[in-house]
């Protein structure tokens, strides 16, 4: 009985247009998300783009983008895998 939970592997799906496509809305919610959230943003570090970034990047940094990022990965694995799961991708 216990050998037979531990042999079973997980779903794992292979990358294919339709994930990225996940992962990408899944990174932009987070940014849209963290635009609102974040109390003090635009105290550390710019970013590059300097003044041609986007309304919604005006007072975002680096650090703010890489937090919003590293969400929106930690969400996109978290729907890639219950969407591959579930049988939808």
């Amino acid at each position: 009985m216990i050998y037979s939970i531990l042999a079973t592997t997980p779903t794992t799906i292979e990358w294919s247009p339709t994930v990225g496509l996940v992962m990408i809305l899944c990174n932009v919610f987070a940014i849209i998300v963290g635009r609102f959230a974040i109390k003090n943003a635009g105290v550390g570090p710019d970013l590059p783009a300097g003044e041609s970034k986007p309304d919604i990047l005006k007072k975002f940094g680096f650090a703010e983008l890489l937090a919003t990022t590293s969400f929106g990965h930690i969400l996109g694995a978290g729907f890639i895998l219950g969407l591959a799961n579930a049988g939808i991708l």
